[in-house]
């Protein structure tokens, strides 16, 4: 007895097949090879932070990178989830929803540097493809600075 199933997506499902459904779930929101070698790079030079953390409690954001005493913000944004200007490719399939998703992503990231401006955060971005020597030079230079002005004040 060896009938084929046919896949059926989940009720409320955005995938178009199996296959595109395994590979949307292996996508990792945090943790990524490029925030991975920033942190380590940051954390060797003495910093300590939050990872995956919300700066504001009550936003219902989290940023990569959490400096709470200094409140300096790190985002490393992905290439294709947030558009960028350089390496984004538009899909070939589903390329409307795709592309909506993509929009929104970068609205949310701007929506969300306002916010933490607004509350006295220093928000720092980084594409995925930025060195990560540079980034974490970035970083380290941010959060000393913000704390030698701290204790001026």
């Amino acid at each position: 007895m060896s009938e084929e199933l046919e896949w059926k997506a989940p009720p409320g499902s955005w995938a178009s097949s199996a296959a595109r459904r395994r590979n949307m779930q292996a996508i990792r929101s945090r943790d990524t090879k490029p925030e991975w070698l920033i942190r380590r790079l940051v954390h060797a030079q003495g910093l300590r932070y939050r990872v995956a953390a919300r700066p504001i409690p009550t936003l219902r954001r989290t940023a990569d990178m959490v400096f709470g005493p200094t409140k300096v913000a790190v985002f490393i944004d992905g290439c294709y989830w947030h558009g960028c200007p350089e390496h984004y490719v538009p899909p070939r399939t589903n390329s409307g929803y795709w592309s909506e998703k993509v929009l929104r992503n970068v609205q949310r990231d701007r929506d969300t540097d306002q916010k933490l401006k607004e509350n006295g955060w220093l928000v720092l971005r980084f594409w995925e493809h930025e060195p990560a020597e540079n980034c974490a030079q970035q970083i380290a230079a941010c959060v000393r600075s913000r704390r030698s002005d701290a204790r001026q004040v």
